[in-house]
């Protein structure tokens, strides 16, 4: 049977829930937080003409579980100046991360790590355009940083003809809050490097090596304002792109990316 994409994450935390109870105690679930952004930017390449206003509204989910965690995004993009189908993508992706500290009972702190665990990731567009990765990954414990993870896989596309597949990802991500004045700067998130080509260039199945940093610059508006903190942010977002999707950049179809978009955010 075939499943939607929905579907296909439900599926997938069952057999981590289960793992996560041994035995009729605590619920596996500590923590989570939801949130809805809404962006507003152009020069994005690839998905849009680089010229025209583009719109993407991203509902994230992140959870902390007695096994790991679980972080998934899906985003929604228009391109203005493209009309129909060629003016809308989706794209998204589900991550979960097993804690082999948690699982095993033990304290796998050493220096600055402060866990050891296996992540995986689902990624899924438009079509068929899919991929899996599965690597180690560590969370670190440096000054200054609300968090940092830095996780690394093997990553292979599925059901993309003509594509070859065995790329490595070095994957990062981080937060960081800067006081400021009666309220919060909030700095996070994420890079990818795609640190090999595959295939052999100019041919279908090239993939060529990318790198992509995607940090945002956000103000705890809600603090300022005297209500409730770390719900509603306003902000930038700059995503610099080299080779975007792996795609090499050629002066007919330029995929080397400089997008800034002002950003706002909402956390339920």
């Amino acid at each position: 049977m075939k499943l939607t994409p929905l579907a296909w994450l439900c599926h997938s935390l069952l057999p981590l829930c289960a793992l996560a109870s041994t035995g009729a105690q605590a619920a596996p679930w500590l923590w989570s937080d939801n949130s809805l952004s809404y962006l507003y930017g152009h020069n994005y390449k690839v998905d849009g003409t680089g010229n025209d206003i583009q719109q993407t509204v991203t509902f994230e989910h992140a959870s902390g579980w007695r096994w790991g965690d679980v972080f998934l995004f899906v985003d929604n993009k228009w391109s203005n100046g493209l009309s129909g189908n060629d003016g809308h993508t989706y794209y998204g992706e589900f991550s979960p991360r097993l804690s082999l500290g948690k699982i095993s009972g033990q304290d796998l702190r050493y220096g600055i790590v402060k866990d050891v665990l296996i992540a995986a990731t689902y990624e899924r567009g438009e079509g068929r355009n899919r991929k899996y990765l599965l690597g180690p990954a560590v969370d670190l414990a440096i000054p200054g940083f609300d968090r940092f993870s830095l996780n690394t896989y093997y990553r292979k596309p599925d059901g993309i003809t003509g594509k070859a597949s065995g790329q490595w990802q070095i994957n990062p991500t981080w937060a960081m809050t800067i006081p400021l004045g009666r309220s919060d700067i909030l700095f996070d998130g994420y890079l990818e490097w795609y640190v090999n080509d595959v295939g052999r260039k100019g041919t279908a199945n090239y993939v060529a090596k990318s790198f992509h940093f995607n940090p945002q610059i956000k103000y705890d508006v809600g603090k300022a304002l005297g209500q409730t903190p770390k719900r509603f942010y306003a902000g930038i977002e700059w995503d610099y792109w080299s080779d975007k999707y792996g795609i090499e950049d050629s002066p007919g179809f330029p995929t080397d990316q400089n997008a800034v978009s002002a950003l706002l955010k909402v956390h339920f």
